[in-house]
This record gives C-alpha cells, structure tokens and sequence, in this order.
C-alpha cells in the first residue's frame, strides 16, 4: 500500500494568504473503488478528524490488504475548525457561512462556494462518500442517507450505527428540508450524481470522546469491507430503519429546560409523552410541559438548561423497521 498527503489550496483570504487542508490518498496493492472521506466540515465536530487519525493507523499498517483508493480530508473547512464553530464569521461568508449548504460548489463563488468546489473534484472522482459529522453530547449516534437510493442505503448499514435515518429529499420531503437550504449539502449533491453517500452523525463536539471516535473507526473500515477495499465482512448487526422527518419539539419560551431523569436518547417514544418542564427560572411558573410530537426513537434531547424561545429541545425519528 502506498501513502502520500499534500497540501491543497481550498481558497484565498482578502490579504492573500492561501486557505490550505492536507489531503491523504492511498493506493492498494489491487485494483478497486475509489472512496472519498472527510471529517470537519463543521469545525467544532472533531471526533471525524480522530477517528481518521486512527483508520490512518489502520491503513498505513505493516501489511494493509487494501484494494483500490481510498481519499482522506481530515480537516475539510479550516476556517471554522480555527474558530472551533459551526459557521464563519459574516466578514468570511456572509452569503454562505455554512459550507454543507453549497456543494458542488463553485470556483467563481463566495469564500465557502470556492472551498467546496476544490474538494469536489476529489468527489466527483469517488465511487462512494463518507461525510464524518458530530453531532452535539445529547444525540444518538446514527448515520443519515437519501431516501430511496438502495447503494447509500446499504452503505450506511455497513457502517453499522444502531439507528439509520432515511431522509427525504427535493419535492419529496416536507418545506423545511427546502427552508433549510439541505439541496446543498455533501450528501445530497453526490447521491445526485450517483454517488453512494452517508452521513454518520458520531455525537459529542468540542472533545474527543472515546465511545464515538470508535464507533467511527469500526464503522469506516466496515464501510471499505462493505465496498471491498479491505478483506472481510462487515460486522453483523442489527440496526434500526427510521425516517428523519426533520420535525423537533421546540421551546414555546425563553427559560430553563429540565428533562424528565428517566428520559435518555434511544427510547421508544409515544406521541404525547411527557420529557420535561420548561420553566421560568425567576418565577418558578411553568412555561411548557414538554411533550413528544410523534411515536418512535427519541434520538436527541437536549441537556444545556438554558434555552432561548424557539430552540430546539428533542427530536423523534419515525421508525420504519426494526
């Protein structure tokens, strides 16, 4: 197997100075796919970018039997894992702060447009695309495909989290997936293309956290078995099919949340249940009884206290089948 990184110019600040990334590639001794990984495109999400420390470990090994190619961008938005942030400030990208809203990009774009669309010829050479996300400390880890598209569904079972979200896409899905500008996002422009594409959402951001950096080690080196890079089956494993309807129960008020102790992401849920009290902390009047909007996996619950009007609280994934 064969290793080599370069340094690749994403984009240009004002004053010149080159917005660069590492990009690893490696060559097995066979012929074989070509698969394309990346972590960070939302800086603050490191736990991508440790775990693509570890299948480097991994692959770069004595005696890998890789067969094929694969692509490896561990830092694929240097401006926001500068800043530790989910965004750019507005003097970077005030059009476009969100770089998972402009793929393909484009090279005559904004700041985020021009970035997406140098790493998209890495892309578009790919035969399936591995979006490493991390989601905040309250979500259940899960990995997140097109509704629909058979290869990215099978990929993402490869991968191997407990719960797969299907998701809806263009006059198909509901009119926040529109609002929302996700047309643009990775997954969505390379399944477009014909590219397998999944999005695992590993949880906790900010830290490294053990249990999600080696859920996302073992999950990509089951994708590459998956897709035959690497010799072996993926591990056998049992997950549960549920839609991402985009829906959450929101806080009807500024104050401060309580969830319900007995409540933990990956419950089955009722519509109607009780998770919490959303009160008012200078008062002590109860603002909201917060409640399930829909049966199925209570994948994300908040646990930061202080909420504004209009955040978002918990989400359910509408299960399919288990």
């Amino acid at each position: 197997m064969e290793h080599r990184s370069e340094r690749v110019t994403l984009a240009r600040l004002p004053s010149g100075v080159e917005i660069e990334t590492t990009v690893h590639t490696y060559d097995g001794r066979a012929d074989g796919p070509t698969v394309y990984v990346q972590a960070a495109q939302h800086g603050r999400e490191i736990n991508g970018t440790e775990t693509l420390r570890r299948v480097h470990d991994r692959l770069a090994g004595d005696d890998p039997d890789l067969a094929g190619r694969v692509v490896v961008v561990p830092v694929a938005d240097p401006l926001t894992f500068d800043r530790v942030s989910y965004t750019t400030p507005e003097q970077l990208d005030s059009v476009n702060p969100n770089m998972n809203r402009v793929w393909p990009g484009d090279s005559d774009g904004t700041l985020h447009e021009r970035m997406a669309a140098t790493l998209w010829e890495y892309v578009e050479d790919a035969d399936a695309v591995i979006d490493l996300h991390t989601g905040s400390a309250d979500m259940l880890p899960h990995v997140v495909f097109m509704e629909g598209h058979d290869e990215s569904r099978a990929l993402a079972e490869a991968f191997g989290t407990g719960l797969l979200l299907s998701e809806e896409a263009g006059e198909d899905a509901d009119a926040e997936w529109d609002a929302r500008d996700f047309g643009g996002k990775l997954r969505v422009a390379a399944t477009r293309k014909g590219i397998p594409t999944i999005t695992p959402e590993l949880a906790h951001n900010k830290r490294l956290a053990e249990d999600a950096i080696e859920t996302g080690v073992e999950g990509t080196l089951d994708a590459l078995r998956h897709l035959g890079l690497l010799a072996g089956d993926p591990s056998d494993r049992d997950p549960t099919l549920a839609r991402n309807h985009l829906g959450r129960v929101t806080a009807d008020e500024s104050g401060l949340f309580r969830a319900d102790p007995d409540r933990e992401v990956g419950q089955r849920v009722e519509p109607g249940e009780r998770v919490g009290t959303l009160y008012d902390p200078t008062t002590y009047e109860t603002l909201q009884e917060v409640e399930t909007d829909r049966g199925g996996v209570l994948y994300s619950l908040t646990r930061e206290a202080t909420v504004t009007g209009g955040e978002k609280l918990l989400s359910v994934a509408l299960v399919r089948e288990s």
